[in-house]
């Protein structure tokens, strides 16, 4: 499977939290050449092929977007958020309205030639309007209070394997775990991939979707901050130089550990990534709770510029996501059947 091909097609395909209808449809026809497919109810969406020792493999199907609240007297389409909108990029930037049909449309701003002081802070949500250029009485035939927005949808390969595109987060974790199936398809053990729901509007899809699963490890996968200028070195990763193990107290540490000894023994570039408190901020956190608690690692793919239309990542990270996710598999299926 091309990583590029891949990317492009889960980034150009919409699934708003709450509505991740299209994506889902394009991950069922992905797995279902690899074991059972299904979707439950909060549009998880499961794969399950294997026998034995149980592993379960996360990433989040979701993205951020917006969701529409009434028509003004204008016509302009008035929102609020899905997950975490940063209001700074809003003004000015393309989207579109899924309604009836695709509308496309631009936020509005106001020019800085009218600007006062206060205008140059960034929009509280209920000062954003969408202008699909139509009166209200047509967008009203159009356009439904609970209708999604999303972002124009970018794919820019860049320098070095670099690219950048909308909703790397987390297609990019989704696309790893894709990537890793073609390596563990004939492994001694059993594998539940879950490309998760509404994770951000706060991990609601995983917190229910191993439940009942009766997994024995599980590893959440999903992009975590890469370094650029004006971030602070110590909370960052770096572009281009492998996946991010995390250790947290929410984490089981042995498998931390032996993602790095696999890495290690495999020649598989890693970062690690350190992380207090009682959270990740990832499915990890809700997985490793469900039923009677469950071992659960993260690995983090480092991305630029995230929760923005220009989130940027090195395809060798997604890659490399991949080879480390197979390559613990394959070994802890080995030591467990010995």
């Amino acid at each position: 499977m091309n990583t590029k091909e891949l990317l492009q097609k889960l980034t150009s395909t919409v699934g708003v939290s709450g509505a991740e209808e299209s994506i889902n449809t394009v991950l069922c026809e992905i797995l279902k050449d690899y074991g059972k497919v299904s979707v439950d109810s909060m549009n998880n969406v499961y794969c399950t092929f294997g026998e034995g020792y149980h592993f379960l493999l996360d990433a989040h199907l979701d993205e951020i977007g917006l969701i529409v609240k009434a028509v003004s007297d204008d016509g302009f389409i008035k929102v609020d958020r899905c997950g975490g909108i940063d209001l700074r990029m809003l003004l000015g930037y393309e989207v579109t309205v899924w309604g009836k049909e695709a509308l496309f449309g631009v936020i509005s701003t106001l020019p800085p030639h009218l600007q006062k002081d206060d205008d140059k802070n960034a929009p509280k949500i209920d000062e954003i309007s969408i202008d699909v250029g139509l009166t209200k009485e047509e967008a009203e035939k159009l356009v439904s209070p609970g209708d999604r927005v999303t972002f124009k949808r970018n794919f820019t390969p860049l320098l070095n394997n670099q690219l950048s595109s909308s909703v790397l987060d987390d297609r990019s974790g989704v696309a790893s775990i894709l990537l890793a199936l073609d390596m563990i398809k004939d492994v001694n053990a059993k594998v539940t991939v879950m490309f998760s729901s509404q994770e951000e509007v706060g991990t609601r899809g995983a917190s229910v979707g191993a439940f009942s699963k009766k997994v024995d490890e599980a590893i959440a996968v999903d992009v975590s901050f890469g370094w650029s200028p004006l971030c602070d070195k110590k909370d960052c990763g770096e572009i281009g130089k492998g996946p991010m193990i995390g250790y947290s107290p929410i984490l089981d540490n042995a498998m931390s550990k032996k993602l790095v000894q696999v890495a290690e023994k495999n020649s598989i570039p890693y970062q690690k990534e350190i992380m207090g408190g009682g959270h990740t901020g990832t499915n990890a956190d809700v997985i490793s709770v469900t039923e009677s608690g469950i071992k659960t690692a993260l690995i983090s793919i480092p991305e630029k510029y995230m929760h923005s239309p220009i989130e940027i990542v090195d395809m060798s990270d997604v890659e490399n996501t991949a080879r480390l996710i197979a390559s613990y598999i394959k070994e802890r299926a080995g030591e467990v059947n010995a």
